[in-house]
């Protein structure tokens, strides 16, 4: 377990979920006091309580276990950390509370969209936290960590259930996926890397823009992507991933126009297949623009996840019916 200290009372580790460098924990620590932002799986938790003995705390300093959304790879290891440190409280958006303390139904999703074998194989059992420890965030709330605030926004756009957490002491913002991916072997010279994330099933796009406007709003020397980790300067970089952001929608549109234009209404074809190709076209020659010199098979296999999900949302906001 390598403990990355960013020496502002911010901590990133490795979750160990599906790959190395995929998913970052975030630990803070302030007087003695711990956060956590972001769980993994059940099998994250050795790896949190090591970061925590690495740094000389017990696990009863962990006062809060911060969500900025419920999907798996960021909350699948919330209740075996919820039984690991007794003293913490559960932070999570309203629309992921109920789901935390009975996640029947979202394990149920997470096996729809991953299929059965491969979300319990990646996730295994989800825990139950009890409700009398779920505390639900109101935009713009804060908690107190220490001496320090941990502020929570609300940022619709990858899923109605996020949140950003904006640490006004080291003025870092945890942006979970909302500001998109970033994995660390894309980097080029030091400067990373960025695609949108657009997993299904409450992909926005305009939500997504105006989210991440609000990031910027706040002003945030670096950003904490829970894929995978800080970065810095935020605005230059956003204005990267929203752009891109953009033409994954222009992409699906296409595509979407394409499978129609070749099939008879009453035998419509499955756009997902003609977006993924199309996507992993369209990063590729992203990667290359950016400097990446990585073999394609190799950058399209540290995507595959990402890829595979990406189209199947894209395709859910496509096909939505617009009230």
């Amino acid at each position: 377990m390598h403990l990355t200290d960013y020496h502002n009372g911010i901590h990133a580790f490795d979750a160990g979920v599906v790959r190395h460098l995929l998913a970052a924990i975030h630990l803070i620590v302030d007087d003695g006091r711990a956060a956590f932002i972001d769980t993994g799986s059940n099998a994250s938790l050795p790896q949190a309580q090591a970061a925590l003995a690495a740094l000389g705390l017990a696990p009863e300093a962990v006062d809060y276990v911060i969500l900025t959304h419920i999907h798996l790879d960021h909350a699948g290891g919330a209740g075996a950390m919820m039984r690991a440190f007794p003293n913490a409280k559960l932070v999570v958006h309203p629309r992921g509370a109920r789901h935390m303390i009975d996640p029947a139904r979202l394990m149920a999703a997470t096996e729809e969209v991953y299929g059965r074998d491969t979300a319990r194989q990646l996730y295994g059992e989800l825990l139950p936290v009890a409700a009398e420890r779920v505390v639900e965030t109101i935009d713009g709330m804060s908690v107190k960590l220490g001496r320090r605030e941990l502020a929570c926004y609300d940022c619709p756009g990858h899923a109605k259930h996020h949140i950003f957490i904006h640490d006004r002491a080291a003025n870092g913002i945890f942006t979970g996926d909302t500001f998109g991916i970033s994995y660390r072997e894309f980097d080029v010279a030091g400067r990373p890397f960025l695609f949108p994330s657009t997993t299904p099933i409450q992909f926005d796009p305009v939500d997504m823009r105006d989210s991440v406007e609000r990031m910027l709003a706040l002003q945030p020397e670096a950003v904490y992507l829970t894929h995978y980790s800080r970065l810095a300067p935020p605005r230059s970089l956003a204005i990267e991933m929203l752009r891109r952001m953009d033409e994954c929608v222009r992409i699906t549109r296409n595509a979407i126009a394409a499978t129609k234009a070749i099939c008879a209404e009453a035998n419509p074809t499955d756009p997902v297949p003609a977006i993924r190709a199309a996507l992993a076209d369209y990063l590729l020659h992203e990667a290359r623009n950016h400097g990446v010199t990585l073999p394609d098979s190799e950058i399209l296999a540290l995507q595959k996840l990402d890829l595979d999900l990406d189209a199947q949302g894209l395709a859910v906001w496509a096909t939505a019916p617009r009230g």
